[in-house]
């Protein structure tokens, strides 16, 4: 499973494992002090926070999930390996681990994922970060993601040839010198057979182009309860040239919450964590001092 280049001293955490009916669901858990909760989302894993880990991990409990079919996680191949069912899982850890005073940070499908726990727990969040995500039914679908969707040819391209894990170590940033080979093995080494890519394919799959797709109602359903969270802290942080979840994606969020903090690093692609940790340390580090407002008596639910 591991690739040549050593990207295990890159990634030095213990593995820890919840129990669900159909697979075991791998996290890293390391530190104490109030719960930073990390939610990943496609083709990345745990691994993609190991920076924020590090920096946070004397201070805070770092909790950084891989969600089932990626990471270390099982990869059961009749699994449903929809949205539902991964907020599902998320809440499951919340629930299991008795998690308070959460500090969220989601990316790109976790956004969902992240959001869909929170508006399901929100009492036990404290603080929402983004990072080029979403929390809507997709206003756009760029071509290279629907060519992975092709019906037989895109899920067999992604599982056979990892054509999107492998695609996105150029593609997804605008710094590749820091995408050494080491990161790059890192990034890719779950996903490292046809087996092992079922996640990578499904999640594609899963993305709701039309009202009849599944996911559709449940992200409908998300979003409509995203106001409920307005009174949290809440710091939207962007790679400006990411072409997947691009600024109308941002925006989007400012809508919703229009006393958001946002801060754009416009040279930084899709993957902002890789390409702008050093300028999102001492950001975090700032956003984590302030404190919710209480929550308004009537306010949408």
């Amino acid at each position: 499973m591991t690739p040549s280049a050593d990207w295990r001293k890159l990634y030095p955490f213990s593995s820890n494992y919840l129990t669900l009916p159909e697979a075991r669901y791998h996290y890293v858990d390391e530190g104490n002090g109030e719960p930073l909760l990390m939610v990943h989302g496609n083709p990345t894993w745990s691994f993609y926070w190991r920076n924020i880990i590090n920096a946070f991990r004397d201070e805070h409990r770092t909790i950084a999930v891989d969600h089932v079919g990626c990471g270390l996680s099982d990869k059961p191949q009749n699994y449903e390996y929809r949205l539902s069912r991964h907020v599902e899982n998320l809440v499951t850890l919340i629930d299991t681990l008795n998690l308070r005073d959460i500090t969220l940070l989601v990316h790109d499908w976790g956004g969902a994922i992240g959001l869909g726990a929170a508006v399901a727990r929100p009492d036990r969040f404290k603080r929402l970060v983004l990072f080029n995500t979403a929390a809507f039914p997709p206003p756009y679908c760029p071509l290279r993601i629907r060519a992975c969707r092709i019906p037989l040819l895109g899920p067999w391209m992604v599982r056979q040839f990892n054509a999107f894990a492998r695609p996105a170590l150029t593609m997804a940033t605008e710094k590749p010198d820091r995408f050494t080979p080491e990161v790059c093995a890192g990034l890719i080494a779950p996903y490292d057979n046809y087996h092992n890519r079922i996640a990578t394919a499904r999640f594609v799959q899963d993305i709701p182009l039309s009202r009849s797709h599944p996911t559709y109602a449940v992200l409908k359903d998300i979003e409509q309860k995203l106001p409920t969270l307005s009174h949290l802290p809440i710091q939207l942080i962007w790679g400006g040239k990411d072409w997947c979840f691009r600024l109308e994606c941002l925006e989007r969020f400012q809508q919703i919450w229009p006393d958001a903090k946002a801060t754009i690093f416009d040279d930084a692609g899709h993957y902002v964590v890789e390409d702008a940790i050093e300028r999102i340390e001492p950001l975090l580090r700032d956003f984590l001092k302030t404190e919710p407002t209480p929550a308004t008596v009537g306010s949408p639910q």
